[in-house]
């Protein structure tokens, strides 16, 4: 029998829930007795996990997002998780974290020059995090097209996990084995298709994880046939709030699952990264382009009207008129750095030093463009990178997922989009919200018709009651990112 393997895959994430006007995460009475929802889900998942070591035994990738607001509010749990990924990295010479791009953005849905900004301010956080370069990026909701994986190969990556129902072939498909896909100028990239059936029962039958010992015998072991003649490897992924918040104590079980459950099988826990060094892939296969991991109308879910839920008729028009205010930041941002001869996106590409805290908002306009600044070129230009921020997260494909406008995460959205015009009109002088307003107009919920423009307005208006502009500074700005 030849070496059998697997992994427990843990995608950790939670959407900013910060309001972009305040840098304060609002009192969410949900999460009784905790303040918000971070709160509540770090205590019963992201504490436990890390305190039992989880991180250094599982593949994981951390969004950067969570990961921001866990350094501001809990670091010392955060640095339990770099810890535990760096013994790994030190004992093996390879990571079991992925990096995730930044604002957990549907890639296939973003531009060519956005997807490249989110896959290297992802790469950005992951290296400022853990101290080295990532091996492979999750893509978020696993999303996927071919420009994507291109850009993922372009910016150093060697892997993904993607859903099985995102290979271009059903029948033939292997999932105890990874594969290449064939990108442009020679290039390639390894995929490996998660084991559906046994991830499915892990994330939605409780029953299936209450004993890690039964899990091996009842749920693994059936996948490693006894007369295998080759290395069979197989991923089971989740998200990783499964252990702990959305299923109680199942950080117990992921302890045990990968430590003493295991002492008694012939079953190995490898990462990845680990198995692609040692087997590599040796067949290529092609994946089926605008596809993801919980939509099977393909990336539908984020951009219109599918069966994954009803009264989605506001998403497109929502996606449209931000689409059409990312256009509105990106010009007028264009037009300020175009004296000194730069562009936009390479620019913007260095903003993740700031993000990381690597530099000052001034330090990165001293270092690309040059001191010899006055305070109002400056100012302008700092406000024009806030204003990039928030327009890249205004896409967080929270915003989309359910299916009534009228819910916290659309309205986020909708804030994020509020602060980069809010932004863009201090820098430049412009006024854009009641164009912006009229073409958010078209997006409302079906049930109380709330309308997007009344939600973009209202931000303006809290803000301009408690905050005037000529009271606010540029450095209170950048410092809430």
């Amino acid at each position: 029998m030849r070496r059998q393997a697997f992994c427990v895959h843990g995608h950790f994430y939670q959407p900013p829930r910060e309001n972009p006007f305040t840098g304060k995460i609002p009192f969410e009475p949900g999460a009784a007795p905790f303040v918000n929802w971070n709160e509540k889900i770090y205590h019963q998942c992201y504490k436990p996990n890390a305190e039992q070591g989880n991180f250094g035994r599982i593949s994981f990738d951390l969004g950067p997002t969570l990961a921001v607001w866990m350094e501001e509010n809990h670091p010392d749990t955060l640095q339990k998780i770099v810890d535990q990924e760096n013994e790994f990295y030190r004992n093996h010479g390879v990571p079991n974290a992925m990096a995730q791009s930044y604002n957990h953005t549907i890639l296939p849905l973003a531009s060519d020059e956005d997807k490249i900004t989110q896959i290297k301010w992802g790469i950005a956080d992951f290296v400022a995090r853990f101290g080295h370069e990532p091996l492979g990026l999750w893509a978020p909701e696993t999303a996927i097209n071919m420009q994507t994986l291109e850009t993922m190969a372009d910016c150093g990556i060697k892997y993904t996990i993607l859903a099985p129902w995102q290979s271009a072939v059903r029948k033939d498909l292997d999932k105890s084995r990874p594969y290449w896909v064939e990108l442009s100028g020679n290039k390639k990239i390894a995929v490996f298709f998660y084991d559906d059936f046994t991830s499915m029962r892990v994330s939605f039958i409780p029953q299936a994880t209450e004993n890690a010992d039964r899990f091996i015998k009842n749920e693994l072991t059936p996948l490693y046939p006894a007369d295998s003649r080759r290395e069979r490897y197989f991923v089971v992924a989740s998200d990783g709030e499964l252990y702990g918040h959305h299923q109680p104590l199942r950080d117990y079980f992921l302890t045990w699952l990968t430590t003493g459950a295991l002492k008694n099988s012939a079953i190995e826990n490898i990462m990845p990264a680990v198995w692609l060094n040692s087997y590599p892939p040796d067949r290529t296969i092609r994946i089926l382009n605008n596809s993801s991991w919980s939509c099977h109308h393909g990336i539908k879910r984020w951009s219109t009207v599918c069966g994954c839920c009803e009264h989605g008729e506001w998403k497109a028009p929502l996606l449209r008129a931000f689409e059409k205010i990312a256009v509105i930041v990106d010009s007028e941002m264009q037009q300020i750095l175009s004296p000194y001869g730069i562009d936009l996106l390479p620019f913007r590409n260095e903003y993740a030093t700031v993000l990381t805290k690597q530099e000052t908002p001034d330090q990165l306009v001293d270092r690309v463009i040059g001191t010899n600044l006055t305070p109002e070129q400056r100012q302008k230009i700092t406000l024009m990178m806030a204003a990039q921020y928030e327009r890249q997260r205004m896409f967080t494909s929270c915003g989309w997922f359910f299916g009534d406008f009228d819910r916290i995460e659309p309205m986020n959205n909708i804030q994020y989009s509020a602060k980069a015009i809010d932004l863009t009109e201090r820098a430049t002088g412009k006024e854009f919200q009641k164009m912006v307003s009229k073409m958010l107009s078209r997006a409302e919920s079906w049930q109380s018709g709330l309308k997007a423009s009344v939600v973009f307005n209202n931000a303006f208006l809290r803000h301009e009651e408690t905050n005037p502009k000529e009271s606010d500074t540029v450095e209170s700005e950048l410092s809430q990112q």
